[in-house]
């Protein structure tokens, strides 16, 4: 079975789930009218059915290649890219003002989902350049916005962000790479920075990288940081790519996936470089980007679990083994049939947790409502490991759907899960991302997680007369939810990070009987949705109990066994 893009789910959840009506009805977004939305799903979800998704086989049989130090992409992505650069896909979001559609971040978000499920390693190129453009508008100079962002918005160039080192990975504070005033504006960058995403390529006409590195007068640590705009070649005073600048791309990495993605180590020996913010501000400005592709990066989970998910289906629905208790086709069996229906509940749920907090950010966009700004900083780190977590889990269920053709890389099934592994990994590990849940977004004392469990728990109230045994078990699992948020912020730092991968996907579990049973609320109990509504909060939300308990641990017993009884 072919892909095919969930254009008709988004429009459910924008519709109904996540409250888009409230973003289309502020000054800021009020162009984005039903009509224009629909048009905008379908018209993509045709590109990434008819022109990306082809493509994606090709780029992990073909990988990208650096030859001669120029790198070599796999077949096909440099006229999948054009159609995505002449789509106007790149700056959906981006300012009117340099070329870009201004419209919601929600719709950029569908879009970029519906991209990434027909070709991962290809839509990593465009999310880059999507954060990149965001990090310019929020805090490059004029100069810079001027000549950059309508380059960047269409698609001409292409934008990357330069953060790790090899020895300043998740702590970015170490690194070692050094910027030095040149005296007439610009700056010269000298390091080595790995894991690039996309950091060059045959089809754009110049690559600019976003780089973090240090001023001499810069403090140690992330306060001594600065961010800079350094670009492959050095664009001339008509704003033409010129002469190249002193930085060469040193290796490809060979990674488990995402083979058709290059992924670099970049070397920059006295680069020149334009700087970006203030002086030593440079992690603000990068985590702007970064909160962009951490959502982003969430959608591309959710991207490759639906995908999985469709072709473990195919499969299924044509397996003829053993006899059925329904059909001819494995489908019939109740296991087959418990994976998919799991399968397809929580990609449910990851995507409309990642659709609320896409509409919280346009809300906060919009409005500058400080409890919208809240909300939006609350779901982030849940959208991002939640729906990497589910596209790994998803990817491994549709191999074992496959059973032992599941392991037999002609089938395909395996591709999901390879490509998808790193994106728990990227833009901050899933550990970190719920360290940030209970550290950072609880520095109000839990306040916007009770404001979004009082409407949980709200609305299961509403839909206790007509839907009792939906309804019941999810208001009881937002008053868990609630008791073990009130636990946790008494609790040490370090009591909480022991427990803050099991309080986080506890909160998304929480969140997914929410959005279930919103979804069977507005199709009906006896629907689709409602079906699938039924064994979520009947088969998975019970999860939540136990997450809990693990939530409340503390970090006493992960102490008490020591180094030494782990060798043992």
């Amino acid at each position: 079975m072919p892909y095919r893009a969930p254009a008709a789910d988004y429009q459910f959840l924008l519709d109904h789930i996540v409250g888009f009506d409230e973003v289309a009805a502020t000054e800021r977004f009020a162009e984005a009218t039903p009509d224009m939305v629909s048009a905008i799903l379908d018209e993509a979800a045709k590109m990434s059915n008819e022109v990306l998704a082809p493509l994606n086989r090709n780029g992990d049989l073909h990988p990208a290649k650096l030859e001669n130090g120029v790198v070599r992409t796999s077949p096909g992505f440099a006229d999948g890219y054009k159609a995505i650069a002449e789509g106007g896909w790149i700056g959906m979001a981006a300012s009117p003002e340099y070329g870009g559609m201004g419209l919601p971040f929600s719709i950029q978000n569908a879009v970029n989902e519906m991209m990434g499920g027909s070709c991962l390693a290809l839509q990593l190129n465009p999310l880059m350049s999507q954060g990149q453009i965001e990090a310019l508008e929020h805090h490059a100079s004029d100069a810079i916005k001027d000549l950059y962002l309508p380059k960047l918005i269409s698609g001409e160039w292409c934008g990357t962000m330069n953060l790790t080192e090899p020895q300043a990975g998740s702590d970015v504070g170490a690194l070692k790479s050094k910027a030095e005033d040149n005296g007439d504006g610009t700056y010269a960058i000298s390091g080595q920075k790995i894991y690039i995403s996309w950091a060059d390529n045959d089809f754009s006409e110049n690559v600019c990288h976003l780089v973090l590195a240090r001023l001499p007068d810069g403090v140690p640590g992330t306060k001594g940081i600065s961010l800079f705009m350094v670009p492959k070649l050095i664009p001339d005073e008509n704003g033409k790519p010129g002469v190249a600048n002193s930085l060469k791309v040193v290796s490809l990495e060979h990674k488990m996936g995402l083979h058709g993605s290059p992924t670099a180590v970049m070397q920059y020996d006295g680069a020149t470089g334009w700087l970006v913010g203030k002086p030593h501000g440079g992690m603000a400005a990068m985590f702007t980007m970064m909160n962009n592709a951490r959502v982003g990066v969430g959608g591309q989970g959710i991207a490759v679990a639906e995908a999985a998910y469709q072709h473990a289906l195919a499969y299924a629905q044509e397996r003829k083994q053993g006899k059925a208790a329904e059909g001819e086709t494995i489908l019939g069996h109740a296991d087959v049939r418990r994976m998919l229906a799991q399968m397809k509940a929580d990609v449910f749920v990851a995507r409309a947790i990642a659709a609320a907090c896409a509409a919280a950010i346009d809300m906060q966009t919009a409005t500058g409502a400080p409890e919208w700004t809240a909300r939006a900083a609350l779901l982030t780190p849940i959208a991002k490991a939640f729906g990497t977590d589910t596209g790994i889990e998803v990817a491994q269920q549709g191999i074992q759907v496959h059973g032992g053709m599941g392991f037999i890389e002609e089938t395909g099934a395996a591709q999901y899960l390879r490509d998808v592994r790193v994106t728990a990994i990227y833009e901050g590990t899933n550990g970190i991302q719920a360290m940030d849940l209970v550290a950072r977004k609880m520095m109000d004392g839990g306040e916007a997680a009770y404001a979004l469990i009082d409407e949980i728990e709200a609305y299961a109230e509403s839909c206790k007369a007509t839907m009792p045994e939906l309804a019941g078990p999810v208001f009881t699992a937002a008053e868990t939810l609630r008791e073990t948020t009130e636990w946790l912020v008494e609790q040490e730092m370090n009591d909480r990070f022991a427990g803050a991968v099991s309080y986080l996907r506890m909160f998304a579990r929480v969140l997914g009987g929410y959005y279930h049973l919103c979804a069977a609320n507005a199709a009906g109990l006896d629907s689709a949705r409602g079906r699938l509504a039924t064994i979520y909060i009947q088969r998975l939300l019970p999860e939540h109990g136990s997450l809990a308990d693990q939530a409340r641990q503390g970090a006493d017993d992960l102490y008490a066994l020591s180094e030494e009884d782990l060798v043992a």
